[in-house]
């Protein structure tokens, strides 16, 4: 996450002489000794994780866990358990999960992310197959059947002797997806393949039906590691969330705001999508329907340079889509790569776009567009979360009402 340059690392490294660890070797030491379950995958491992981490604490198996954002529940990221079980989101941006030795594994899907360590596309599959490489050899790897990277992934472990068990919406999928209901308080759907009849399970706090997906990954989980897969209904009805997955920080003037982690033009479109649906849901009850703003901030420059259409078009299922300036994280500027590359992708009325540069005035202007029943959405792995506060102060100060805080 920082440069080799960064002040404090030199002076720890060179001036001070300690030891020095990359947080992936480090996590990897720790998971030695214990039943190591990795969730990987572009999207979804996060959520996966934390859905698996609750359903097992549920069924008293006390899982050690890592897990790249914080529970709700909890307001903690690690646990060191007394099962044997350790549970570990598993980072495939710099090929850091490949320093795990898994006995279960999970990857929800493979796409093009992450170009600059990898490549191209053909490099992010090198690296996930060096990940299967990794699995014991009596161990097992579970794959989302309706992602065609996965599947892929899936048949070369499957070369190698590994067992493969897969989930998914579609025929080809052994443990099936059903009868998907996605509201604004969670999404509901069934599984049959688990147990012997079908199960329905209701997962709270998390909106969309792709959250239905990553929710019987860890089902599957879960049974391999000797639990009943129905414990998880009663935990996930009272799961609080993660922090910035959709996650709600107050209403003022009529006005809702959200924020999520979301950084790829397929995560872009998938809870854009969720929230888009959650809007038409109201309007069929209400008769009148708010508008989805979106406010993007693009994390590195070499992302934006590789999928500026992409997320432009991901952008075009918001009512009006505010880009920000790009949030650097650990890169250098490349010349002529700003936000306003998204911004003229969207292919959307010209009106319906709104490209601002300036951080500080993002809370305003955002204010000034919205209006009672809209939605508002801040996305991006940067600090465009800490927009969420000031959008609603700018929204009570403009119209006189101090709002509510969402928690």
């Amino acid at each position: 996450a920082i440069q080799p340059d960064n002040a404090e690392l030199v002076a720890a490294r060179d001036t001070a002489g300690l030891l020095v660890l990359r947080r992936a070797a480090a996590l990897g030491a720790l998971v030695t000794g214990h039943r190591a379950v990795a969730i990987a995958g572009t999207h979804g491992k996060t959520t996966t994780t934390s859905l698996l981490v609750a359903a097992a604490a549920a069924a008293g198996l006390d899982p050690s866990f890592a897990i790249g954002a914080n529970l709700r529940q909890g307001h903690t990221n690690g646990h060191a358990g007394t099962g044997d079980a350790f549970v570990v989101e598993a980072d495939e941006s710099d090929g850091s999960f490949l320093l795990l030795r898994p006995d279960l594994a999970v990857v929800t899907n493979v796409e093009a992310d992450h170009l600059e360590n990898h490549g191209d596309l053909a490099g992010v599959f090198r690296a996930f197959e060096q990940f299967v490489d990794r699995i014991a050899a009596d161990g097992l790897l579970i794959i989302c059947a309706d992602d065609p990277g996965a599947v892929r992934l899936g048949e070369y472990a499957r070369a190698l002797g590994r067992r493969v068990r897969s989930y998914g919406t579609g025929p080809r999928a052994e443990v099936r997806v059903t009868e998907v209901a996605a509201g604004d308080r969670g999404v509901e759907f069934t599984v049959t393949g688990l147990a012997e009849q079908p199960q329905r399970f209701g997962v709270d706090s998390l909106v969309g039906e792709h959250m239905a997906l990553n929710a019987t990954a860890a089902l599957l989980v879960l049974a391999e590691l000797g639990a009943d897969s129905s414990v998880a209904a009663g935990a996930w009805r009272q799961f609080a969330g993660v922090d910035r997955r959709f996650q709600l920080h107050g209403t003022a003037a009529g006005v809702r705001v959200y924020d999520d982690y979301a950084h790829h033009p397929t995560e872009i479109r998938a809870q854009l999508s969720a929230a888009a649906a959650l809007l038409d849901a109201e309007a069929r009850r209400t008769g009148r329907r708010g508008r989805l703003i979106a406010v993007f901030q693009p994390g590195t420059y070499s992302r934006t340079q590789t999928f500026a259409i992409e997320f432009g078009q991901a952008l075009a299922v918001a009512d009006i889509a505010v880009v920000m300036d790009i949030f650097p994280a650990r890169e250098k500027p490349i010349p002529g790569v700003t936000g306003e590359l998204i911004a003229e992708q969207v292919p959307v009325p010209a009106d319906r776009v709104v490209y601002e540069p300036d951080w500080h005035a993002v809370a305003a202007r955002v204010a000034g567009l919205a209006r009672a029943g809209d939605l508002v959405l801040t996305m991006g792995i940067g600090d465009v979360h800490l927009l969420c506060p000031r959008i609603l102060a700018e929204l009570g100060s403009a119209h006189g009402d101090r709002g509510s805080d969402g928690g």
